[in-house]
C-alpha cells in the first residue's frame, strides 16, 4: 500500500534550532533515502518551497483568481514528503520514525495512505 509520509514545517520552532541542529535534520534525510531505496520502499519525495513563495488559485464565476502567499495563516505549513510503498501501516509509522523531523519537538511526521493515484500510466 502507499503511504504519504508528509513532513510538517513550524518555522518559530525551526529558527530556535542551532544552525548545528538544523544541519543534522537536514543530512539525517540521506541515510532515510537510502534505507528506503534499498529497501524498494521508496516511490518519489520532494522539498516544497516557502509559502510565500505560493499562491492560491480560486474560481469565482468562472474567473480565475490568483492570490499570492499561502491559502491560511498558519503556524505549521507542509515542508515536504515522502511517498513510500509499504507491506502494511505499522511499517510506514516504522518510516515516519525514522525521518530526522520527527525527532524535533513539536514538529512531526503525518503519514496518511493513497487512496487513489494517477501517474504516467498512459
Amino acid at each position: 500500500m502507499k503511504y504519504l509520509l508528509i513532513m510538517h514545517m513550524n518555522p518559530k520552532i525551526w529558527d530556535s534550532l542551532t544552525e548545528d541542529e538544523r544541519n543534522a535534520v537536514m543530512s539525517g534525510h540521506e541515510p532515510f533515502i537510502a534505507t528506503i531505496r534499498e529497501s524498494g520502499e521508496m516511490i518519489s519525495t520532494e522539498a516544497l518551497g516557502d509559502p510565500s513563495t505560493s499562491a492560491v488559485v480560486t474560481v469565482t464565476g468562472g474567473t480565475p483568481v490568483v492570490t499570492d502567499g499561502p491559502f491560511l495563516e498558519t503556524k505549521e505549513y507542509l515542508a515536504g514528503y515522502y511517498l513510500v510503498d509499504c507491506e502494511t501501516r505499522e511499517r510506514a509509522l516504522e518510516l515516519a520514525a525514522m525521518i530526522p523531523d520527527a525527532a524535533i519537538q513539536g514538529m512531526g511526521v503525518e503519514v496518511r495512505p493513497v487512496m487513489f493515484s494517477a501517474g504516467m500510466e498512459m
